[in-house]
């Protein structure tokens, strides 16, 4: 039976995880030193997948005759209300604490995203966003509003898996 409920944002979770490679040991290390498994005071998550179609028409029709896929893209950005480094630190790697002298491995991990409605036990909706890197980082200081870092991301791959009560 497919999910058909409803979420709010109020109904989610984000949590981070990460892959055994070398990438995702340097990522694991910050997201313990930062408490980073469940990302907090985070706001206007959007991921998008795209996928490159390209039409083929054929002489006479104005129409095309087939759409080809070609290359898929997930891209996204995250909000975030509470500074303290650890999305920077998550795009630089060592290189957001010192200037290393050469090449550095950038950190890549999974995005977990769960939402559950909690007048619906058991049911449930998990985006994970596989192998991602953030792309770049800003940080704004409104003068009358909060303080929020914004991160860009891209990933390899993502999944979804839906579960339903009963």
């Amino acid at each position: 039976m497919a999910n058909t409920n409803v979420y709010r944002g109020s109904d989610g979770a984000i949590t981070l995880s990460v892959e055994q490679t070398e990438e995702g040991t340097k990522a694991q290390g910050i997201i313990d030193e930062y408490e980073l498994t469940t990302v907090g005071r985070a706001i206007n998550v959007e991921v998008t997948v795209t996928s490159e179609l390209k039409p083929f028409h054929e002489l006479g029709q104005r129409y095309p005759t087939e759409l080809r896929p070609g290359n898929v893209n997930i891209t996204g950005t995250i909000e975030r209300a509470y500074i303290n480094g650890a999305l920077l630190k998550l795009l630089l790697g060592e290189a957001a604490s010192s200037r290393p002298a050469g090449t550095w491995v950038q950190p890549a991990f999974n995005i977990v995203l769960n939402l559950n409605n909690p007048a619906i036990s058991g049911t449930s909706n998990t985006i994970t966003i596989h192998g991602v890197k953030f792309q770049d980082w800003s940080y704004g200081i409104p003068e009358d509003d909060f303080v929020l870092e914004k991160a860009k991301f891209m990933a390899l791959w993502v999944s979804v898996e839906d579960k339903t009560a009963g």
